[in-house]
């Protein structure tokens, strides 16, 4: 993380906890040691920033002090944090800790008083006690879609066949109660679906895919809109 970008994130930190935040606990988060933290909050307030508080007691924002103006509704409140929650049930830690930036940035800009109507809203995620049934990785999928690398993996079927699969993964969708691969497979020669929790033995390859017509994800949604007309 650059240094510009942890200075934003430790004040996005104080202002979403709204309360007082030891040192260790933000060097724990932005993954640096206490004694950068305690460097970086000395040059935020050089910098202007109104820190209270002190080394071994902890630290936190003047409540008056703004980061810049933004302004959501209820509903969008309502909206965006639930669907960070959701995410954050997600077995993915990178999207997870995301996620939980993503609610900080929103809870350090979004006014006290909205935030606490929207505290009395009753919308929540939790992950369920079973846990998600997945036999792969989940960031690793996500790794490969973004960078386009052609993945293997086994696939089983509801009858208990197995088949190895070579395809190029394009995204990752929500079916519920199941995740799913969407990508070009190789060996059916069309679009496939495949449900995370069947699949098994995933390989990322050192082989980047080329897009093609007719192969990538912009080609499938208009197949699939062609179909629904």
């Amino acid at each position: 993380m650059r240094r510009a970008d942890r200075l934003f994130r430790i004040v996005e930190l104080l202002k979403a906890r709204r309360s007082v935040v030891k040192a260790e606990d933000i060097a724990r988060e932005l993954e640096v040691s206490t004694r950068t933290i305690y460097r970086d909050i000395a040059d935020l307030g050089i910098s202007g920033v109104p820190v209270i508080g002190e080394a071994g007691v902890g630290y936190m924002l003047d409540r008056d002090y703004i980061l810049r103006p933004l302004m959501f509704d209820m509903e969008e409140l309502d909206a965006l944090l639930l669907g960070a929650e959701m995410v954050k049930c997600l077995p993915d830690v990178t999207l997870s800790k995301a996620a939980q930036a993503a609610v900080d940035k929103i809870s350090a800009v979004v006014p006290e008083r909205v935030m606490a109507e929207r505290a009395e809203t009753v919308l929540f995620s939790f992950a369920s006690k079973a846990g998600q049934n997945f036999t792969v990785d989940f960031s690793q999928l996500r790794h490969a879609i973004r960078r386009k690398y052609i993945m293997t993996f086994t696939y089983s079927k509801d009858k208990g066949e197995a088949s190895s699969r070579r395809v190029r993964p394009l995204a990752l969708v929500h079916f519920s109660p199941h995740w799913l691969l969407l990508g070009w497979c190789e060996m059916r020669n069309d679009f496939r679906n495949f449900r995370l929790d069947k699949m098994s033995e995933l390989v990322t390859l050192d082989e980047v895919f080329k897009a093609e017509r007719g192969k990538s994800l912009s080609d499938f949604l208009k197949k699939e809109e062609k179909a629904r007309a």
